[in-house]
């Protein structure tokens, strides 16, 4: 399988697609498929085999994996998880299904070699998609947890040029390690912020839906699935929190966002 290729741009510079058109969706988010989650895994390639063949689209809006440390793992024989969920893709856009995903603050490494591998496309975050005549705001959501200050100064990091350069350059232990070590610390601290903190801002998604001009968003991120419905500047507006995913808990949980009749509606996912 291939991955990463010497003359691939960073994942920081790959352009992503501020538009789509689509037919008939599906969207979900935050899977964060791992080696120690393998009924999640097995959850995820069933899906791409059933639910997922059913539809037109489907549009990953970030957090697929736990983490990834650059395209070259495609290439690691032992790495079965990135390998089969990759070919998992390969084979749902061999069918015909156009495949999107979007970096999340997991994965935001996912670059030109996986893309190969898959057929997917790659969404900007944030991007508008139509649904019959209908527009949507779609993201990951993290850039919206402005009240999590120490976060987003990491996210603005790992969102540099130079930063993205230096990570990819390292040999694989050495990512792997400060993978590790970021995880750690990222539990460690949220078990001192309040959950609040952790979420979205109101006024950060009422801003990004006034300059998109847009009163309907689906979003990941916060594994806290709803739907939200407000008024902003006197109009209706709504927004819908994709579930995370975790097959491996008891009880499991995960689904989608689907379409039906125009209106979004969720999926549940069976065990």
């Amino acid at each position: 399988m291939s991955g990463a290729a010497p003359t691939d741009p960073l994942p920081i510079r790959l352009a992503g697609l501020a538009r789509v058109e689509l037919r008939d969706p599906l969207f979900i988010s935050d899977l964060h498929l791992a080696a120690a989650a393998p009924a999640t895994l097995a959850r995820f390639l069933r899906f791409c085999e059933e639910e997922a063949t059913a539809h037109a689209e489907l549009l990953i809006l970030g957090d697929l994996f736990e983490y990834w440390i650059g395209d070259d793992t495609l290439d690691d024989e032992a790495d079965a998880v990135s390998r089969r969920a990759a070919a998992a893709l390969r084979a749902l856009t061999g069918r015909g299904v156009r495949v999107y995903v979007m970096h999340g603050n997991r994965d935001l490494l996912l670059g030109a070699g996986f893309l190969r591998a898959t057929g997917a496309q790659l969404l900007a975050d944030p991007a508008v998609a139509s649904i019959g005549g209908r527009e949507v705001l779609l993201a990951h959501g993290d850039a919206w947890c402005t009240q999590d200050v120490e976060y987003m100064r990491f996210r603005a990091t790992v969102r540099q040029e130079a930063t993205q350069r230096q990570f990819l350059s390292g040999p694989r232990a050495a990512r792997l390690a400060f993978v590790g070590a970021a995880r750690a610390r990222s539990e460690s601290g949220k078990q001192a912020k309040a959950m609040e903190i952790m979420d979205v801002t109101p006024s950060a998604v009422d801003e990004a839906l006034r300059a998109s001009r847009q009163r309907l968003l689906i979003h990941g991120h916060t594994h806290r699935p709803a739907a939200h419905r407000f008024l902003l500047d006197g109009e209706p507006a709504e927004r819908w929190v994709l579930p995370d995913w975790d097959f491996d808990a008891r009880p499991p949980r995960g689904g989608a966002l689907g379409v039906h009749d125009g209106e979004l509606v969720s999926v549940p996912l069976a065990a």
